[in-house]
């Protein structure tokens, strides 16, 4: 995955041995002011810290984000980057840092415990909501972006194959073992939503031999030049397209809705409840087809995940440069 090593590194944190102990960040200094949010700077005299994951789509979402802060009047501390999903949502948990974008998949898995999606987007953001108020998290509406897991493969082996689903990847590891290769991160590997529960729900049986953890950026070049027959790729990747890889349906839909929500820390809601309505015309804008355009603009052009959320936020009217 292509990433601006000079943002992370000074966005990155450490991670003490209490809490998340966030160490370092900067202050976001664009030169915005408001568009169609943001009026009458609803956030003057807020000190808001974001945070996000550390892949690209969430580098985007946490710039997206703090620019609407910075708009609404708020001075923005970018905390961004986090490796791995529980440090940035322990942040906003414990008041580290105010907010972040996050999935409501993840946070009904992974955070809350819960081993089986809601498969109503709309009514799992709603368990989610209910569950998190207690941990001291909010919640607002939710956008159509889904970024769930999937498999995928290169035009090449989809012709030698045929698989469509996971269902016929199933079929086709109990048949031909050896033709099944996958490329996976660590944490799919290991999480309740990804590869184990995927293995349980489609009745598969992949050898270890036949699994390679990688980063995900090295999992899209290397399905793409097939040295694995399939690898794990998030639905609003725009490396999908250009890579012209084939992605299987989960015809059995195990994957859950991950649709992207602000996760806001309670008490600064509460503190600065205008948050929600500088947040809501963002976030109904997100969907995946806005994803896979600002993924590939830095996953596959290169460009920087700051720059291109706020070239999108001044193409959209959602803020004024200057």
């Amino acid at each position: 995955m292509r990433r601006s090593t000079g943002r992370l590194l000074l966005a990155g944190v450490l991670v003490a041995a209490s809490g998340c102990g966030l160490q370092s960040g900067s202050p976001m200094t664009d030169s915005v002011r408001p568009g169609t949010i943001g009026r009458g700077e609803p956030l003057k005299g807020a000190h808001l810290t974001v945070t996000s994951k550390e892949f690209t789509e969430q580098l985007i979402l946490g710039a997206i984000m703090g620019i609407a802060f910075q708009a609404a009047g708020a001075d923005v501390l970018d905390r961004t980057g986090i490796q791995g999903s529980i440090g940035s949502r322990e942040a906003v948990k414990s008041g580290d840092a105010d907010a972040d974008y996050e999935y409501t998949g993840t946070a009904w898995i992974t955070y809350l415990g819960n081993s089986r999606p809601i498969p109503d987007p709309q009514k799992q953001w709603e368990a989610v909501r209910a569950a998190d108020l207690k941990n001291g998290v909010t919640w607002l509406p939710p956008s159509k972006l889904d970024n769930t897991y999937a498999l995928a493969m290169n035009r090449a082996n989809y012709q030698k194959y045929r698989t469509k689903t996971l269902s016929d990847v199933a079929a086709l590891a109990k048949k031909d073992p050896g033709a099944v290769t996958l490329c996976v991160e660590g944490e799919f590997a290991n999480r309740a939503d990804g590869l184990p529960g995927m293995e349980k729900a489609y009745g598969m049986s992949i050898p270890a031999k036949n699994i390679t953890q990688m980063d995900t950026g090295i999992i899209y070049t290397q399905v793409a030049k097939g040295k694995c027959t399939y690898g794990e790729v998030f639905t609003t990747d725009g490396r999908i397209k250009s890579m012209n890889l084939v992605v299987m349906e989960d015809d059995k839909s195990f994957f859950p809705n991950y649709n992207v929500a602000p996760m806001i820390n309670t008490k600064t809601l509460k503190k600065w409840p205008a948050i929600a309505q500088v947040l809501d015309p963002v976030t109904k804008k997100l969907d995946n087809d806005v994803a896979q355009t600002l993924n590939a603009k830095v996953d596959v052009d290169g460009q920087d995940p700051h720059q291109v959320a706020l070239d999108w936020m001044e193409q959209e009217g959602l803020v004024k440069s200057g």
